[in-house]
């Protein structure tokens, strides 16, 4: 496993990292990086991607075309530049690996895309960006499976764009291995009255990072975001959010969940930013864990940020158990203690996976809690 491997950093892997992101690997010295073991990079030296273009034979849905190169750079320097992250660590990495890029505009109702990543077993880091330009108007449900079956890691920029009234249904199933890693960065723009809906899931990473950043630029819009992760083992997962209105009368529903057992960890750092600019805004952001092991560890920390004086906010964080009392009453009526677990379980997991559309619901592990 990628954590118990991972004692003695190597300078010739870590070398390599840094020159592909052209910047010191981070330490948990730093603020966004103090729950984070980067340790994980020094298994092996990253080489580059030589599978298959994984677009290369993708049907795209009437109302959507790929962007000139021109314009799909100009995109992605808009993305990371608004959202503040073009400096980010793993935003350099992924720059510096020579991605995969797929840049998309999507007029009018387009209907469903799906897209399928698979990073493989080889020790490559594949490095892939998919970027959505919504013109005023336009619709698109975007479901993303990314998987990994052994060592390799796998960097994902995906971001998008609306314009007025446009809407994105974004749903995400990343399902790992725990010697590979995930570095998931999505930079989202809004204008007013557009709307977005995103929801993730991940489990069985040895590693993993995503980094939602959603910017409403003139607020009067709406954000909704659904995450789930499971760690196991010596598995660490960690998702740094942040939402910020700069604009008025702008919505946020945000609900993290995750399912920390065995020796694994998970992060969460949640940021809503209201600025005087944002009146009138409605957010509400709630991180709830649920620990499976005593050695399992939660690390969670909602936080606003607001300046504005006429708002509507909140936030909150639990981390419990399996209650007793719950666990009682079904072993009552009569089942095995086990069965009643894994019930528990599901019921609490599939407050986000019943978001997920069909055609993600399907990527789910068969069996277990995951299961459709």
């Amino acid at each position: 496993m990628v954590a118990a491997s991972l004692i003695s950093p190597s300078s010739a892997a870590e070398a390599a990292w840094e020159a592909l992101a052209g910047a010191p690997v981070p330490t948990r010295r730093q603020e966004d990086w103090r729950f984070t073991d980067l340790g994980w990079m020094a298994a092996f030296a990253p080489h580059p991607w030589t599978g298959a273009d994984p677009f290369a034979s993708l049907v795209l849905p009437p109302g959507v075309t790929r962007l000139p190169s021109v314009e799909a750079v100009s995109l992605q320097q808009r993305l990371l530049g608004q959202t503040g992250c073009q400096e980010h660590w793993p935003v350099r990495l992924h720059c510096g690996a020579s991605p995969v890029l797929l840049a998309l505009r999507v007029q009018g109702a387009a209907g469903a895309l799906a897209l399928e990543l698979d990073a493989g077993s080889s020790g490559a880091l594949l490095a892939v960006g998919v970027l959505l330009l919504l013109d005023p108007g336009a619709s698109l449900d975007l479901s993303v499976r990314v998987e990994a079956a052994g060592r390799s890691v796998c960097s994902l920029l995906l971001g998008a764009a609306l314009a007025a009234d446009a809407s994105l249904a974004l749903a995400a199933v990343a399902t790992g291995h725990d010697d590979a890693a995930l570095l998931g960065h999505l930079p989202l723009l809004q204008a007013p009255g557009s709307s977005i809906a995103l929801t993730s899931v991940s489990a069985g990473w040895g590693f993993s990072r995503l980094e939602p950043r959603v910017v409403q630029e003139q607020g009067a819009a709406s954000t909704r975001v659904r995450g789930l992760q499971w760690v196991d083992d010596a598995q660490l997962a960690d998702t740094h959010s942040l939402v910020r209105f700069e604009g008025p009368e702008g919505v946020l529903d945000q609900l993290h969940k995750t399912v920390a057992a065995g020796t694994g960890r998970s992060v969460f750092n949640g940021a809503v930013q209201v600025p005087r600019q944002a009146q009138r805004t409605d957010a509400a952001q709630l991180s709830r864990s649920l620990l499976l092991s005593d050695r399992a560890r939660i690390d969670t920390k909602p936080e606003l940020e607001i300046v504005a004086d006429d708002v509507k906010c909140a936030h909150g964080a639990t981390v419990s158990q399996l209650q007793s009392e719950e666990l009682f009453y079904l072993q009552s009526r009569g089942l095995a203690r086990e069965q009643a677990a894994a019930l528990l379980l599901q019921g609490y997991c599939q407050e986000v996976l019943r978001e997920l559309p069909a055609t993600a619901r399907a990527w789910l592990p068969a069996q277990g809690v995951f299961s459709p």
